[in-house]
């Protein structure tokens, strides 16, 4: 486990980009927090740290959104996942998420994993938790990467 004091929403940010611009492809970042805590700042720094220009928003009434990724030539996909309405995996499930989770041509980033930890089985994942400090710092701590 590693553990990283964000001082502002910046720090967190840029966090996001520096994950984002190690991805091989195939990883999924379960993301946990209490609302506010940063989810979607790191989510905004994992898309631009794999070249997405595009502001990522959380997808809460979607529950998920794609993005393309067009400067990486292994990485084609970014889901962003808000399982924050979700009642269970099941509901993850249905939406059709094991048809990327994991692929090597994907990046898969979930706001709110805890809720759907079974959908995960046997796949890798970085666990990422956020926890607010006071209103600008955060604790995040990182599982499941080497050497970061």
């Amino acid at each position: 486990m590693k553990t990283i004091t964000s001082n502002n929403e910046k720090d967190t940010v840029n966090l996001g980009v520096l994950l984002g611009a190690n991805c091989q492809g195939g990883e999924v970042f379960a993301l946990s927090g209490d609302l506010g805590a940063g989810k979607t700042k790191l989510a905004n720094g994992v898309a631009r740290g794999l070249g997405i220009r595009t502001p990522i928003t959380s997808p809460t009434f979607n529950i998920f959104r794609v993005y393309k990724v067009s400067k990486n030539k292994k990485i084609k996909n970014f889901y962003h996942i808000d399982a924050y309405r979700l009642k269970s995996e099941k509901d993850l499930v249905n939406l059709g998420v094991e048809e990327f989770l994991g692929r090597p041509d994907t990046v898969v980033l979930i706001e709110w994993a805890e809720k759907v930890e079974k959908v995960f089985g046997k796949i890798k994942k970085i666990k990422i938790i956020l926890e607010s400090v006071n209103e600008k710092e955060r604790l995040i701590k990182i599982y499941g990467i080497k050497n970061f």
